[in-house]
């Protein structure tokens, strides 16, 4: 064990008073020792950040030596370990594997980088640059880089930081540079993410000659419409090009949509201002949510979910087949909306057996839970558990013992016997296995 590793772990008795004086700091009287504690403050951020990259480091070789003696294979295991890191962090078992690749660059790498984060002198985010933009080279040329930067980091913004590290990785590995600008091209993709005010964010991460002439070209159709005298501002006129260039739509307002909506009876077929659940979304309000069913041009296809009168929950499904049927993974997905796994968020990709189907759990909702693949497949590495807890919570037991509650989130809007409620028991539609 070396030095730094062996000072956190004879402190860690006094991490609990280091919190508690953090958690009861007086604030200074005067404007002048304020900004000192702000100081002080962002200093102890940056050598608890450093701490916590020893520490996870030495986790993650721990447990990687204890999952080769048991004969785990290396990928199972890596994702076993992330996601203890993750629920350790409260964060997703991705940024959790990010995390662990970088405090074991930091701590076995950046030897002046990681000096600098113990000294308070660069941010956790900082560091995270260094080693962003070192990840191609050799360890040499890593060190290289590591001396004659990190020293000066502290004068330097995020910015200028990364311009400095790039140019001379550049100058001592240029093939490595075009290599991993080609693996970059390798990893194009589209993503859709939530934002605020009930929209969405359409990404596409593409080469940069690509991304260019994509949006040029959209730029160029728009100039022309109002120039002939499109009244949209430029920024509507290249949305509604792009949706109706990818939907192959005549208008973007009559792009034909599926989704899957979680909604109350009073918000659907009343006045109620209870929020609504589009799956891949969120939440969305309870006007919009009509909107979305009753005020469009577009034809639209709802998976109606109801809850049934008196109960508010949907009727079970039971089967004896090893594989969740259709109608059970869609209810599996409206129900849990998000990754079971607590702090994951990611969308659901598996309905996944709670209790194992070879140790006698049953193909059923009340026995499925829904989990991203990487959190399916670290679950699969020994140690770890899942059991039921009270009402539809679920236990999650980790490798060391560590216990983890997660809850699905809640029928929105459910009054129980309301006289929409029992309108729309006529509605409720039994999902068929």
């Amino acid at each position: 064990m070396s030095d730094p590793v062996s000072r956190i772990v004879c402190m860690s008795d006094s991490l609990a008073g280091v919190l508690a004086a953090v958690r009861n700091l007086a604030v200074a009287g005067e404007d002048g020792a304020r900004v000192d504690q702000i100081r002080a403050l962002e200093e102890l951020k940056a050598a608890a950040s450093a701490a916590q990259a020893w520490v996870t480091t030495c986790f993650v070789d721990s447990q990687r030596a204890a999952q080769r003696a048991a004969g785990v294979p290396a990928e199972r295991a890596e994702r076993g370990i992330a996601a203890q890191v993750g629920l350790a962090k409260r964060c997703s078992p991705h940024a959790a594997a990010r995390f662990a690749g970088w405090a074991k660059v930091l701590t076995g790498e950046l030897p002046q980088t990681l000096a600098a984060l113990r000294r308070g002198e660069i941010t956790e985010w900082r560091a995270t640059l260094l080693a962003r933009e070192t990840v191609f080279l050799s360890r040499e040329h890593r060190a290289q880089v590591d001396a004659e930067v990190a020293p000066r980091a502290e004068r330097l913004g995020d910015r200028r930081l990364v311009a400095e590290a790039r140019a001379l990785a550049y100058r001592l590995d240029p093939a490595g540079f075009v290599a991993r600008q080609r693996q970059a091209e390798r990893d194009r993709r589209v993503t859709l993410r939530p934002v605020p005010e009930v929209m969405t964010r359409l990404t596409a991460t593409l080469p940069m000659a690509q991304g260019v002439a994509s949006h040029v070209a959209l730029g160029r159709a728009a100039d022309a419409l109002i120039a002939a005298g499109d009244p949209r501002s430029r920024g509507q006129v290249m949305a509604d090009l792009l949706v109706q260039r990818l939907t192959g739509q005549a208008s973007a307002a009559g792009t034909p949509i599926e989704v899957n909506l979680v909604i109350s009876t009073d918000t659907l077929l009343g006045d109620g201002d209870e929020p609504a659940h589009l799956d891949g979304v969120g939440p969305v309000p309870a006007p919009a949510a009509r909107d979305l069913v009753l005020d469009t041009d577009a034809p639209v296809w709802l998976r109606r979910v109801f809850t049934a009168p008196g109960s508010g929950r949907i009727v079970a499904l039971e089967t004896r087949r090893r594989l969740f049927t259709a109608g059970q993974r869609r209810w599996v997905r409206l129900r849990d909306r998000y990754c079971r796994t607590p702090w994951c968020e990611a969308p659901i990709r598996h309905a996944d057996h709670l209790l194992a189907h070879e140790h006698g759990g049953k193909t059923s909702v009340a026995n499925a839970q829904g989990l991203c693949v990487a959190c399916n497949h670290a679950k699969q590495a020994p140690g770890w558990r899942a059991r039921p807890g009270p009402g539809a919570a679920i236990d999650l037991i980790t490798p060391t013992g560590h216990r983890y509650r997660s809850h699905p989130a809640p029928p929105r809007g459910h009054q129980r016997g309301s006289p929409l409620e029992r309108r729309a028991a006529d509605l409720i539609w039994p999902v068929a296995a």
